[in-house]
């Protein structure tokens, strides 16, 4: 981009952004600017003079949004996140070229998928709360052991395959889901991909680490749950949509299932990574689900390791350089690829446009 120093403004920046990014750019060189309000159609015109755009799971880059963008000569929007589905591709299309960051630290959210398990099923949190109160005593804090239980795991990416890693460990029973099996991959750990129905009547644990899309929206509804086993608990670090919520709030209420461990909700972008705490919560669904003993809700951390952000650092200014030397974009998604991925153009060109 020749002497011109590029520009980037980064949005719905949080502390540990700033000290991360800023960290990593010292490699690079970019103007950076960090906006602590969220990337919309109204904050849009914030992006004015810049060359890129940094955004997040929870920026609404709608049609009205990428117009804006446009019109203030944004080239590049690098989501610094796996997830795009805040994004309209359609409209982004032979307009604004867009990366993200495919598996900034998969071990990040496996772990913590790992973490809300044992945590559910051995009641961790209700053994903290009574502890520091003086509380000693053990009845009502009976757990169950993972070793010998089935393990269903839906999506077998790079963060499903390390499930699958930790539970073989664990020496569980491990059934998967996948509309694009790895069978070799599966029959060298020992595990079997089904169909949806056998993975829903026959496993303890289901855990979601799919992709949202049309076709996976609402996955867990309430037919699904109804095929479960009456203990068996269901753990999400995916997308809040995955599930049908308040079909999971009804499964519980009254008693289909064990519980749920959720790092994500179907309806979060308005209080995920907000503090809320002297605040009401107007949101009914999300306030029943914080009721419930047997549920356990963290606020979409599960990637949050000093790992998985140098990761997401890195991967989102290589992104940025490769794009202004002109290089393939590795990591660039647009609508084309997601209607067929055969018909884009990144394969021959290593761009899509």
């Amino acid at each position: 981009m020749n002497d011109k120093t590029i520009s980037v403004a980064v949005f719905d920046a949080k502390p540990y952004d700033i000290v991360f990014f800023n960290k990593a750019n010292e490699k690079y060189g970019y103007d950076l600017h960090f906006f602590e309000f969220r990337l919309k159609a109204s904050t849009a015109h914030a992006a004015k003079g810049f060359d890129v755009v940094c955004a997040f799971v929870n920026d609404a880059i709608d049609e009205k949004t990428v117009s804006i963008l446009k019109e203030h000569n944004v080239q590049l929007i690098t989501m610094r996140c796996a997830g795009y589905n805040n994004l309209d591709l359609k409209a982004l299309f032979n307009t604004i070229h867009v990366t993200r960051v495919p598996a900034y630290s998969p071990y990040s959210v496996a772990e913590h998928a790992v973490s809300l398990l044992l945590a559910l099923t051995r009641k961790i949190p209700q053994a903290f709360n009574r502890t520091k109160n003086g509380n000693f005593t053990l009845v009502g804090l009976t757990g169950r052991d993972m070793h010998g239980r089935t393990i269903g795991i839906v999506g077998t990416g790079k963060i499903g395959k390390i499930m699958a890693d930790i539970a073989k460990g664990f020496g569980m029973n491990i059934l998967l889901f996948d509309v694009f099996p790895d069978q070799a991959w599966a029959k060298n750990i020992g595990a079997e991909y089904v169909s949806k129905e056998r993975l829903f009547k026959e496993s303890d644990v289901i855990t979601l680490h799919c992709p949202l899309t049309p076709e996976t929206r609402h996955f867990v509804d309430l037919p699904s749950i109804e095929l479960m086993k009456n203990d068996a608990v269901i753990i999400n670090t995916g997308r809040g949509a995955l599930i049908h919520t308040k079909a999971l709030v009804h499964a519980l209420k009254h008693k289909l299932i064990g519980g749920a461990a959720l790092d994500v909700y179907e309806e979060e972008d308005k209080y995920f990574f907000e503090d809320w705490s002297t605040e009401v919560i107007e949101d009914d669904t999300l306030a029943r689900l914080m009721t419930f003993p047997n549920v356990i809700i963290t606020s979409h951390q599960a990637f949050l390791t000093q790992d998985a952000l140098e990761s997401i650092a890195h991967t989102s200014f290589e992104n940025i350089r490769a794009y202004f030397a002109g290089e393939a974009l590795e990591n660039e998604i647009c609508y084309q690829c997601g209607q067929n991925r055969d018909s884009c153009t990144h394969a021959k060109t290593g761009r899509c446009f």
